[in-house]
């Protein structure tokens, strides 16, 4: 979410937006600076690894500094205003973190490059993660005992580590493809860290592996739906009849400093139209369309107004009662 304001942002997506089709969430605010964006907020969830700030990126440290101090305090600050406004809220409340291949791509070793292209590294930035994020989703729990936690792993770089484009330190090369069996067994070990509450892995790149993801243990997943092509037609298809379901980002995410506009957020139904001549061609059923399909924005809506982060949340909701009122 764009903005700095805890409070006021933890009010907009708890309070103005309720009912059944609404899915309220931990706020990330990366304007704060290092430590609230999306790879430092992670990296301070992180046991026994830390994380500091160098000009190249996030690099692995010996100790917990500044840095680390910092991401862990912004994060406290949003759980603080995430518990004022969800006081007696018994329902769905999605929290997010890095996953552990997008964060092995960009978390540097001391040497200076990626954790991905050390076997061992990326090993133990796994355990590391999901160590990790097992305590963040019990002081979350702790905060909202009514709350179902959602956990959400952001893996936009996982289809860059299945083919082998991200680039070294230098520029000059790319790391060699990780074994499609190797990234699912990693997924899978994070997944199981939710206890069995649902996981959702989001992707905003191309060629999302859905199939690879439903038989790590992903709930669902999360995508921009005008990546799609055709060709994947079959493997959603396939993840679906499996139970997988999709959060399909058909909201426009906006620009900086972008405004609402009429011809993105004036038409519910025409927003979900894509999604449901999807449906149509995968031969699947209309009635399980609204219990499969989450409406959501493209990507994330940091870089966004705050007046058209809001608007788009709002609209994903009048989005997703159109797709339950008219699934056909």
């Amino acid at each position: 979410m764009p903005g700095q304001d805890a409070r006021e942002t933890a009010r907009i997506v708890t309070g103005s937006l309720e009912g059944p089709t609404h899915l309220p969430f931990l706020p990330e605010l990366p304007a704060r600076g290092p430590g609230a964006d999306l790879i430092g907020r992670t990296a301070g969830l992180l046991a026994e690894l830390f994380a500091r700030l160098e000009p190249s990126g996030w690099r692995i440290g010996d100790r917990p500094g500044r840095d680390t101090r910092r991401a862990r305090a912004w994060l406290r600050e949003d759980l603080d205003a995430l518990e004022e406004f969800t006081q007696g809220y018994e329902g769905p409340l999605k929290v997010s973190a890095v996953g552990p291949w997008t964060l092995a791509a960009a978390l540097e070793r001391r040497n200076g490059e990626a954790m991905l292209g050390d076997p061992g590294a990326r090993r133990d930035l796994a355990e590391s993660l999901a160590e990790g994020l097992r305590g963040h989703l019990a002081e979350v729990r702790r905060r909202v005992p009514g709350a179902r936690v959602v956990l959400q792993l952001d893996e936009p770089s996982l289809t860059a580590v299945l083919t082998g484009r991200v680039p070294t330190a230098s520029g000059y090369r790319r790391h060699e493809p990780v074994d499609r069996a190797l990234v699912e067994e990693t997924l899978r070990a994070v997944v199981a860290v939710a206890g069995g509450d649902p996981v959702v892995v989001h992707s905003c790149a191309p060629r999302v592996p859905f199939g690879l993801l439903a038989r790590a243990g992903a709930t669902a997943v999360s995508f921009d739906f005008g990546l799609l092509t055709e060709s994947e037609d079959e493997a959603i298809g396939e993840a679906v009849e499996g139970g997988l379901a999709l959060f399909a980002g058909v909201v426009p995410a906006g620009g900086q400093g972008a405004a609402p506009g009429e011809a993105a957020l004036s038409d519910p139904a025409g927003t979900v139209g894509g999604v449901r001549s999807l449906w149509r061609r995968l031969g699947l059923s209309p009635g399980l369309l609204a219990q499969a399909v989450t409406v959501t924005p493209a990507c994330g809506l940091a870089g966004a107004s705050p007046a058209y982060a809001r608007a788009a949340l709002t609209h994903c909701v009048r989005a997703a009662r159109s797709l339950a009122d008219n699934p056909e």
